[in-house]
């Protein structure tokens, strides 16, 4: 059977594309104009920090940091896309205002910058939302997940690594675990078809249906010539009797 809770559209590789470009583009501005463009990042508990709820997803460090945030984003942000194409937006949005504005509130005193914390968002969506549904596609594309990226969950926690915003990704993680409770998804369930409701059904051809007519009345199309026999075996414990009953009612032994 088709599964149609899946379609692919141009959005699949159009909003990863897309998005993943903008990053490189405001790259690009910051080393080619020598903008610095740090001080947009979240600043922890600061009121001019909190611009950087929206700014700091699409500023990074360096190229390293850049392109290692690129190729992740650009396969979670496809994924997001095809599986759950009426959440992808959402998603995205509140991931970034969500993880941010909890990033200012735990966050140490510094400039935290780069997209990471929405990785984190995404990884985390992807895996919990394919486990809830128990639907096999999703379910699938949860292990493929953790397979890929599982192993970003020790940087969630602090002292791990000092050059990396643990907070931010710890962020990221409360915030798309808690997106899967918000957004509920449909039951991904292949609906029963019978086989009266297939196009190619001829109720002639069904030895069921042959019983009715077009009506709806039962009609007995097969009478027999003469009463069916039964036959039975009567069983004790010191002897077997074998016998067979017809119309007339007569019973031979063996």
């Amino acid at each position: 059977m088709k599964d149609n809770h899946f379609k692919f559209s141009t959005a699949v590789v159009g909003l990863p594309v897309l998005f993943v470009l903008l990053l490189w583009i405001i790259y690009w501005i910051q080393i080619r104009f020598d903008f610095d463009f740090y001080q947009y990042g979240v600043y922890p508990r600061d009121f001019f920090g909190l611009r950087g709820i929206l700014f700091s997803p699409f500023i990074h460090e360096n190229l390293g940091h850049l392109y290692n945030n690129s190729i992740p984003l650009f396969v979670l942000l496809a994924a997001l896309q095809f599986f759950y194409p009426k959440q992808s937006f959402p998603v995205i949005a509140y991931g970034i205002l969500f993880s941010g504005l909890i990033t200012w509130i735990i966050g140490r005193s510094n400039f935290h910058i780069g997209a990471s914390g929405l990785i984190y968002v995404l990884v985390t969506f992807i895996f919990f939302k394919g486990i809830q549904t128990k639907y096999y596609r999703l379910v699938a594309l949860s292990f493929a997940v953790v397979l890929l990226y599982g192993g970003m969950i020790w940087y969630v926690f602090p002292d791990v690594d000092a050059s990396i915003s643990w907070e931010g990704h710890l962020a990221g993680f409360i915030t798309g675990f808690g997106l899967t409770l918000l957004y509920k998804t449909p039951e991904y369930k292949k609906p029963i078809v019978y086989d009266w409701q297939k196009p190619d059904f001829n109720p002639e051809d069904d030895a069921f249906m042959k019983h009715f007519d077009e009506n709806g009345n039962f009609v007995n199309t097969e009478i027999p010539d003469e009463e069916p026999e039964f036959t039975a075996t009567y069983f004790n414990s010191n002897f077997v009797v074998n016998y067979i009953v017809t119309k007339s009612e007569s019973i031979d032994k063996l």
